[in-house]
């Protein structure tokens, strides 16, 4: 178990270069099956989640070669439909695995997903929509999937799930005559993969909207493709530099990247420029909250794309510890996501726990040192960026768990500035 010791109340400065994005190259790893020849990936991110991937490629009999920031998969070898339990568990993406398999190789053999804690995340849309074109499933805690006749289809998902459109999008690409996916999701790294599918001869519309249609080939070939910079991580380090009073650039990114952030962000008193690629933070009068009309107190709740990401709610409020001002936070997409919030109270932060799902924020406070343990990727984020804005020594137990989400993140803070050590 890793754990990370932090001395607060250093100015960050510097340039973060950020990596690819970490959704965006788990389900495009899983769709290396669906190649007949070798798919290159540039830019993927050396995390544990990644790492994990790789592994089951290579236990389903796939050869991976991974060069620096670039792996190469030939599924040329593939001798098997089942992943080992052991492997599921390491990583929610295992999931991802099923649709490719079972669509290509007729037959998929998968175990209950592991992931973080964050309260429940149904499995039923994956199910439901691959039955839907003609893949059958059974099982409860080991999923046996078998090809009966695969066919396109009309799916409406029940709910507009990323790793669900992600499954059937690539099931799909294999199916005779044209599936419509109707409720699917939006999200930037699904609209990558639906892209780096058709550099492989798929042929998908509609991707970055919620209508996706899908027209069945009969094979795909390989590619190369680079995985998009993770946004996740570039507004993680720009709230980095934000609580710390620093001076951070961090890229590259597209300049649209952030749109879905800049106004939540701007209503905490983060703004930033875009030159050359690279989003700065543009220096002002400190971190002051903007009232909704009326004074009204403002919030930011999270939700489906285009809606403000639930995986940046965690570090937007250690963001408002530190903004003049209150603010109203609402998660409505996972019910244990907030249960952190109890680790910034011991470290003097000004919260009120409304029930699982909203807090309110008072800024700003003084944090102090204290002994934390992350509980999953985000919080964990969260844990650290408080650390390094708080008076004193931090320690982070259960660090790994933030390494699943950010590549050598001490490494990166340390290069900005940050006293941390890993142990």
């Amino acid at each position: 178990m890793a754990r990370f010791t932090i001395i607060g109340g250093r100015r960050l400065a510097g340039r973060h270069e950020v990596r690819g994005n970490k959704n965006a190259a788990l389900p495009m790893l899983a769709a290396c099956l669906l190649a007949d020849g070798r798919v290159t990936l540039e830019n993927i991110p050396l995390i544990e989640d990644v790492g994990s991937m790789l592994a089951i490629l290579e236990h389903l009999g796939a050869s991976v070669t991974l060069h620096g920031h670039t792996v190469t998969v030939d599924p040329s070898g593939i001798g098997r439909t089942d992943i080992d339990p052991d492997l599921c568990r390491r990583v929610r993406s295992s999931i991802l695995f099923a649709g490719p398999l079972a669509a290509r190789f007729g037959r998929a053999v998968l175990h209950a997903p592991g992931g973080d804690v964050i309260g429940r995340r149904r499995l039923d849309t994956h199910f439901e929509g691959l039955a839907g074109l003609g893949i059958a499933s059974e099982g409860t805690a080991k999923y046996m999937f078998r090809r009966r006749r695969l066919r396109g289809a009309d799916l409406l998902l029940d709910e507009a799930s990323v790793t669900a459109t992600e499954n059937l999008v690539m099931a799909a690409v294999l199916a005779p005559g044209r599936t419509t996916l109707f409720n699917a999701a939006c999200e930037p790294h699904v609209e990558a993969l639906c892209v780096m599918l058709n550099r492989m001869g798929a042929r998908i519309t509609g991707m970055g909207t919620n209508r996706i249609h899908i027209d069945g080939v009969r094979a795909l070939g390989g590619t190369t493709f680079a995985v998009p910079p993770d946004y996740v991580e570039a507004a993680s380090f720009l709230v980095a530099g934000a609580v710390t009073g620093g001076d951070i650039a961090v890229g590259p990114m597209p300049a649209d990247a952030l749109r879905v952030m800049e106004r939540p962000f701007r209503k905490l008193g983060v703004e930033w420029s875009c030159r050359s690629g690279y989003l700065r933070l543009k220096a002002g009068g400190g971190l002051r909250v903007t009232n909704d009309m009326g004074a009204a107190v403002p919030k930011i709740e999270d939700g489906p794309w285009p809606a403000f990401p639930s995986d940046l709610m965690s570090v937007s409020i250690v963001l408002a510890t530190q903004a003049r001002g209150s603010m109203l936070f609402f998660e409505k997409m996972f019910e244990s996501r907030m249960y952190f919030v109890d680790r910034l109270i011991e470290m003097g932060a000004r919260i009120v726990q409304c029930d699982p799902h909203r807090v309110m924020v008072s800024g700003p406070s003084q944090l102090r040192g204290v002994h934390l343990t992350s509980p999953d990727i985000r919080a964990g984020m969260a844990m650290l960026l408080a650390a390094l804005c708080a008076k004193g020594e931090s320690r982070i137990d259960n660090a790994q768990s933030i390494d699943r989400g950010y590549e050598s993140v001490d490494l990166a803070l340390r290069g900005l500035g940050a006293l941390i050590e890993r142990s």
